[in-house]
């Protein structure tokens, strides 16, 4: 298996993609393409005390990168020699298994769905990370790919993450749910309201296990395993989850660190504390998958150290074993609406 990563992409590339992705391929047993400027991926090696290119780990020079600031629309033209177009021209040519990038959302978005293209039938590629909640976690769907979504996209994205959550959470009948401001089948915009009807009708003929309406406080205390909904709340929502586990983080760490006596308590809590962290601690999951794409594509947090980058070639290479692309293609008659002729 040989997973593409964009080594320029990222607040800390190239120094901590190349450190992550050399771990990777030791303990994972992978092969990796980095993609980037060859003298700054090996300086980046030097820096780790690396001299050679370790085995089944390769180089593919790219003269350019996208920038934060690039119109993601334009890119694959624009940066046609970036490390982010060329390494997923080299994954839709099929010199790889998966493809991992922590620069641009939107580019990546873009350049995935002009390169690698989408899976026939499906309507809009969706991002779906994986949260924590009050059991195991739950896949969130739509995660800021789609800011305004039809009822069609929506059921699509539920499908989407149903197939994901039963191989990546090991579900085997997730429960979906729609994100909205009231668990009544009457809440919410129109958008909402169209969306319950179809998942109820396809929940009625047994292609999914849906729930119907989920409010946000419901999500991390596990009253759903796949919560759906447009981009722009999704992303909200993702942020939200985010910022509310480095406040708890902070406040843990002041009540430990406040005398002697809750410090020595600390010392008895430290396991418990240490496995909150982790579930919380984005850099385990590594990245969130861009579902719909004809072959994995992984977003990696744009701020990834090492140990980040790591858990995304992890993410990669669960998402080629277990072929999540291949269910959503088996399975999309169940997921896409009659057209009127």
């Amino acid at each position: 298996m040989r997973v593409i990563i964009d080594a320029m992409g990222g607040d800390n590339a190239p120094r901590e993609i190349v450190a992550g992705a050399i771990d990777a391929a030791k303990e994972l047993g992978v092969e990796i393409t980095l993609v980037g400027k060859g003298d700054e991926i090996l300086s980046a090696m030097k820096e780790k005390g690396i001299d050679t290119l370790p085995e089944g780990v390769e180089i593919c020079h790219a003269d350019d990168v996208v920038s934060m600031e690039d119109d993601p629309t334009s890119i694959v033209k624009t940066r046609r020699n970036s490390s982010m177009v060329l390494g997923l021209k080299i994954l839709a040519d099929g010199q790889g298994d998966a493809f991992i990038s922590a620069g641009s959302t939107g580019a990546l978005l873009s350049a995935a769905t002009l390169l690698v293209k989408r899976i026939k039938g499906i309507r809009r590629a969706a991002f779906s990370p994986i949260l924590p909640n009050n059991g195991k976690s739950c896949v969130l769907i739509d995660a800021g790919a789609n800011n305004e979504c039809t009822p069609e996209f929506l059921m699509q994205f539920a499908f989407m993450g149903s197939y994901y959550a039963k191989k990546a959470l090991k579900l085997e009948s997730p429960r979906v749910g729609i994100l909205n401001n009231g668990t009544e089948e009457t809440k919410g915009l129109q958008l909402q309201k169209d969306t319950y009807a179809l998942l109820k009708a396809a929940s009625d003929e047994g292609k999914i296990n849906f729930v119907g309406n989920i409010e946000a406080r419901g999500v991390p205390l596990g009253d759903a395993d796949v919560i759906v909904c447009d981009g722009f709340t999704g992303n909200i929502l993702l942020k939200t989850f985010e910022g509310t586990a480095l406040l708890m983080s902070d406040q843990i760490k002041k009540i430990f660190l406040k005398n002697l006596f809750t410090k020595i308590g600390a010392l008895f809590c430290k396991g418990g504390i240490n496995k909150m962290k982790a579930k919380f601690d984005y850099r385990e999951t590594g990245g969130t998958v861009l579902m719909g794409i004809t072959k994995p594509v992984i977003k990696a947090h744009g701020s990834s150290d090492a140990r980040g980058i790591r858990g995304a070639i992890k993410q990669a290479k669960e998402c080629v074993e277990l072929d999540f692309c291949g269910d959503i293609a088996a399975n999309i008659s169940q997921m896409v609406l009659p057209r009127d002729e």
